[in-house]
């Protein structure tokens, strides 16, 4: 069926929306193809919703592919299944909760290992019936505190979600293996530069963890990368810790006046004129001690104390990853006040080393081994402790790895220095495990009639976010230029010119593009060919046809919205052309 521009229900925007904070969310929104409903809460328009359903079908014959079998869940969800994994409190602001009419518990899905879990444990009953990976494509709900970027981080979203149940671990890791390889030839279909790396597994739990990243300045996630190979979103990078250090004859602690300085830079200059050494102090000489609050599930507040090398600041995405599902809040005034023992600008383990003293639990930074020697905070106003010892003067109650990664600093295996870059979260998978399982009793019986529990594997792929992340991968400061699979159309036909001798041949090569399933766009509305033209680079169809004044020589133009090229076509020849350049990307099926 040809797409009409004339009758097609668009409006295309030549001013950037006032909310956009990306380049997909300005594109999608001028181009037509989504419109804001609510905040973080989108409209999909026709050709909006073209996209998507082109992204979907990648995904289903993919899963397909593996052999995982496709079923759909309610998006309004009963409250117990939930409770009993724990994860109707875990979940906290995020997730939306409502009554029914009776008073009982609902919530709209952020995600559904509970329901899949229940479905497998009342249908399936022995290890005969396994493995079994079932999936769906379904709208998910979360109360992000801050939606942005327009469908790249929203409040409601599509979302692909599959689950693998096996009998063991080697079934899972099979199971896994197969979601990996389909995962790598959907984002390859998709024409998505992404790289892969380990990940934390967060409230999911489960042990292996991998993420699919699409390369973007403006993704919300850091991943590292190794000479050796070595990728990790930073959340999940373990920090080398350095051996341990004699401590025999390391000079005694020391209790200085350093006035006015409660910072590390200008800790570090007083130092430097006070106490002169070679090499001079610098900031990774210092220990920072930064305080927050953890507020858990259950709305309790538990402050914690994280001592780390000065030159370092606290990761708020790592920390809130480790002590996941509680949330992470700023200690304040109100908190150093139920604390007086703690000099805001002068905290020093000699307070938080004593639990008796200061009832806050402290970690350390896998860098503060026992040897290794501070300036730190000494719990007065204008003094710190030099030579103060780990392991000798001080310890931790544990440690924490919430450091940031700075470029260059070595690779956990050895592979190379670090370097840092940006991506977008596309896919992401878990070994579960048994978590889900155990928590809601899924058993079957095993090959000699022994009840066990299941072992699980999740894969998720944000379907609606990946047609924003193919955005910010593709396109240029005249609009989007979709990869040909998934875009709206496969030729943007043009009637660039007036009278009907152009009029009928536009018709005439829409039809004949048509009939052998060629996907037209045609745009045969009553506007200039510069508006035309325009529309065209905006909505980003790969192949644009401009029939006009050339008709009355028998010539069109073919041009290639990526790379900008254009070609005359004889007008008698061009329908099998173009179905030539739609099936091969070429011309000539030879690639020339």
């Amino acid at each position: 069926m040809i797409t009409r521009l004339s009758t097609l229900f668009l409006r295309t925007l030549r001013e950037d929306p006032a909310d956009a904070e990306v380049p997909s969310h300005r594109l999608l929104v001028r181009a037509g193809y989504v419109r804001r409903a609510a905040p973080g809460i989108y409209t999909w328009l026709p050709l909006g919703l073209k996209v998507l359903r082109n992204v979907e079908t990648v995904v289903r014959e993919e899963m397909d592919a593996i052999g995982a079998q496709e079923v759909h869940f309610p998006a309004l969800l009963p409250r117990e299944p939930y409770e009993a994994t724990g994860r109707w409190t875990e979940y906290g602001d995020n997730l939306f909760r409502l009554k029914d009419r009776k008073g009982g518990d609902y919530l709209l899905g952020p995600t559904h290992e509970e329901m899949f879990t229940l479905l497998v444990k009342d249908i399936t009953s022995s290890y005969k019936g396994l493995p079994i990976s079932l999936y769906q494509i379904q709208t998910k709900y979360r109360d992000e505190a801050r939606p942005r970027a327009g469908i790249l981080r929203g409040r409601e979203f599509v979302m692909k979600d599959s689950y693998s149940f096996d009998i063991d671990e080697a079934g899972l890791q099979a199971s896994y293996d197969r979601h990996r390889a389909a995962y790598v030839r959907i984002f390859d279909r998709l024409g998505l530069k992404y790289v892969i790396v380990s990940a934390m597994s967060g409230a999911m739990g489960g042990s292996a963890s991998e993420e699919f990243l699409a390369d973007s300045e403006v993704g919300e996630d850091t991943y590292v990368r190794s000479p050796g190979g070595y990728a990790a979103n930073v959340e999940a990078v373990q920090t080398p810790a350095p051996p341990a250090r004699p401590i025999d004859g390391l000079p005694a602690a020391h209790v200085e006046d350093t006035p006015d300085t409660p910072t590390i830079a200008t800790l570090v200059a007083v130092a430097n004129e006070r106490y002169p050494r070679e090499p001079a102090f610098t900031g990774a000489d210092t220990l920072k001690n930064v305080l927050v609050v953890l507020r858990h599930p259950d709305g309790t507040r538990e402050p914690l104390a994280v001592g780390l090398p000065g030159d370092r600041e606290v990761d708020l995405k790592r920390l809130e990853a480790q002590v996941a599902p509680a949330e992470v809040e700023p200690f304040g005034d109100e908190d150093f006040a139920r604390h007086p023992l703690l000099v805001k600008g002068y905290i020093g383990p000699g307070v938080l080393g004593e639990a008796a003293a200061s009832g806050i639990r402290y970690l350390l930074d896998p860098r503060v081994v026992p040897g290794t020697v501070w300036i730190t905070g000494a719990d007065v106003r204008g003094r710190h402790v030099f030579d103060l010892v780990a392991g000798r003067d001080f310890t931790g109650d544990g440690t924490l790895d919430v450091a940031e990664i700075v470029e260059g600093d070595p690779s956990p295996d050895g592979s190379g220095p670090l370097t840092l870059a940006r991506g977008i979260e596309m896919g992401h998978i878990f070994q579960l495990g048994r978590k889900y399982a155990d928590a809601l009793g899924c058993q079957v019986l095993d090959a000699n009639g022994k009840l066990v529990t299941v072992t699980m594997g999740s894969y998720g792929i944000g379907v609606s976010r990946a047609v924003a992340a193919i955005a910010e991968n593709s396109h240029d400061d005249r609009g989007l230029i979709w990869p040909r699979e998934i875009a709206p159309a496969d030729v943007h036909l043009v009637i660039a010119g007036k009278g009907p001798e152009i009029a009928g041949a536009a018709e005439d090569l829409a039809e004949a593009l048509d009939a052998v399933g060629v996907r037209v766009m045609l745009d045969d509305r009553n506007a200039s060919p510069g508006v035309k033209f325009a529309d065209a680079e905006l909505i980003g169809v790969p192949t644009v046809v401009v029939v006009g004044r050339g008709v009355s020589t028998g010539v069109i133009e073919l041009r290639d919205r990526a790379t900008g090229e254009k070609t005359e076509l004889a007008l008698a020849e061009a329908a099998g052309q173009i179905v030539t350049v739609v099936r091969t990307g070429h011309l000539r099926p030879d690639g020339a």
